[in-house]
């Protein structure tokens, strides 16, 4: 297969600087890589961070951003097992780790201090061809959709992980907080497609659309005069677990409030602020308050496999590479409905 020199890619040399599109070289994989030639890129609320620099982990620079790629092999490096070409591949958030700390061995590489993020500390999926280190790029089955499965890969990956780590078994309520949004559309598919009984928490006049995708009942913020209430009485004394994906800080609070005695809040947008829970109702009820982040590999091996059985649909507006710096700002003025993903080729 033939690999170019250069290459197509969105590229800033500052934080919060000019996002160029622009020729750059083509990366050489390293001996434990694979070089994926990235068709489809999703773009994550985490690469707008990427690019500012607000958050607290330093990130490469000049950088490439994008951590959602699905693509082809194109190329091995040379102690590499496993791949072949013309495989299908995706590259996630989590691009290497050191494989021998505690929690690499612990299924935990997401913690592995020495992790190397795509799209922060490794240049990332805004790129025509990219680089992953072959243990962690994510196998895609032939003649999967890229462009549907690339938001997969980070926003899937990552709300299947909540409600694993929720611990809630088939049968039981799981609210999920922000659940028309980009990561509650996902987290409500895997909930109901892991067994359990699911509310949707969020505002506006979005009950039939999170019902369509398998919400049981909706309570709408904005309408409710006692949210706590409400959905104590929906379901029965409260759900079992609450899946946290909006950044609202009220939310989360209120979530410790609502959930059910012995149940667990998952913990998973970031915003910069600090969470309340009151002491007196988190241990009369043995309340569990839990940080989730990225999956490890099995995580993702299972929550791709979900996808490919058509148990996930992602909407998704395919867009031009040339085109991210408008998506980054119907991201910044919140703009964004759905999920976008950039096409490389154009």
């Amino acid at each position: 297969m033939s690999i170019p020199k250069t290459q197509k890619a969105i590229i800033f040399e500052t934080s919060g600087g000019e996002l160029k599109y622009a020729d750059i070289a083509v990366p050489k994989p390293k001996p434990n890589e694979i070089l994926i030639n990235v068709k489809f890129s999703g773009v994550c609320h985490t690469d707008l961070h990427a690019w500012k620099g607000d958050w607290p982990l330093p990130t490469k620079l000049p950088l490439v951003g994008g951590h959602e790629g699905a693509g082809e092999v194109v190329a091995i490096g040379e102690n590499v097992q496993g791949w072949e070409i013309g495989d299908l591949a995706g590259i996630k958030w989590i691009n290497g780790t050191c494989l021998n700390c505690e929690f690499c061995q612990n299924s935990n590489e997401s913690n592995c201090a020495k992790a190397d993020m795509s799209g922060y500390t490794h240049d990332g999926t805004f790129q025509q061809y990219a680089t992953a280190d072959a243990v962690h790029a994510a196998r895609i089955p032939k003649g999967t959709d890229l462009a549907s499965v690339s938001p997969i890969l980070c926003a899937g990956i990552t709300v299947y992980k909540a409600l694993k780590t929720s611990g809630a078994k088939p049968g039981q309520w799981v609210a999920i907080s922000g659940a028309a949004g980009g990561l509650g559309s996902l987290a409500l598919q895997y909930a109901k497609a892991m067994g359990f009984r699911v509310l949707a928490v969020d505002g506006g006049d979005k009950g039939e659309f999170v019902k369509s995708l398998g919400a049981e009942s909706y309570v709408d913020f904005t309408k409710s005069k006692d949210v706590v209430k409400e959905i104590s009485e929906t379901t029965g004394g409260g759900p079992h677990a609450v899946i946290n994906v909006s950044v609202s800080v009220a939310a989360m609070n209120q979530s410790t409030e609502y959930v059910r005695s012995c149940g667990t809040v998952v913990l998973v947008g970031l915003p910069h602020a600090k969470l309340e829970a009151g002491i007196f109702n988190t241990v009369v009820k043995c309340v569990s308050i839990k940080g989730s982040y990225v999956g490890n590999r099995a995580d993702s091996a299972e929550a791709i496999d979900f996808f490919a059985r058509g148990l996930i649909k992602c909407p998704i507006k395919v867009v031009g590479l040339s085109e991210l710096a408008s998506i980054y700002k119907l991201m910044e003025e919140g703009k964004i409905l759905g999920r976008y993903v950039v096409d490389t080729s154009k």
